[in-house]
């Protein structure tokens, strides 16, 4: 499984990226207005620390206008994936830009039946919504489970599921049993997955069991 960060915060892409577990990097034009940075610039950075895909979102709603800025986006690096909404002029889109060799990641998926209009428009990513469903009293994690199965029974869909809005660990693990290709988390559910009271403890015994001995390993 892929996992992505989900920020916009340059130093934190830098900080996860030294770890060697971070695949790719996921914004939306909310993160990007938290950095107060000029847009173009923070995303070429961007691509120059992270090896993998860079989600790069339009602005624009009208069909003519997403597709002249997923046109300029994507020239900033082979990484950008265009992030595109699911609708109809979403998916006109991305139906072009993936025929020009584009990566698109269409987001703001809450439905299987949004999820096969995607991977049909030629999508490289669906970004589900898991979270913002349990907000709402609906299941993400089984729109997750129907989106896979969906696309296990099809070899021609070549999309990938994407699990966006990730809340907390769990939500990774139930993605990840579910066979989904990609997570994308915030910097601090990143850091939750490191975490275990047991390992805590373990460490603190064994160093106070080494300092006991009076050695060092440097000397």
């Amino acid at each position: 499984m892929k996992f992505f960060v989900d920020t916009a915060d340059l130093q934190e892409i830098q900080d996860l990226a030294a770890t060697g577990l971070l695949d790719g990097v996921t914004t939306n034009p909310s993160l990007v207005a938290k950095t107060g940075r000029p847009f173009l610039d923070l995303v070429a950075e961007i691509c120059e620390v992270v090896e993998g895909p860079v989600s790069a979102e339009v602005t624009a709603t009208d069909f003519e206008t997403m597709l002249a800025e997923g046109q300029k986006l994507a020239k900033i690096s082979p990484k950008i994936a265009v992030k595109v909404p699911l609708t109809p002029a979403g998916l006109k889109v991305c139906k072009q830009l993936s025929a020009d060799g584009t990566m698109v990641n269409v987001t703001l998926c809450f439905s299987a039946a949004q999820a096969i209009l995607a991977a049909k428009a030629g999508a490289a990513f669906i970004s589900p919504f898991v979270g913002r469903l349990d907000d709402v009293g609906t299941d993400g994690m089984g729109l997750i489970a129907d989106i896979c199965q969906i696309y296990s029974r099809y070899p021609s869909f070549t999309t990938e599921v994407l699990v966006a809005s990730v809340r907390h660990p769990m939500h990774l693990i139930a993605s990840a049993k579910l066979g989904a290709h990609v997570a994308t988390m915030p910097p601090n559910v990143i850091r939750l997955l490191f975490g275990h009271p047991l390992t805590d403890k373990g460490l603190a015994q064994f160093m106070a069991d080494w300092q006991k001995t009076g050695q060092t390993i440097l000397s």
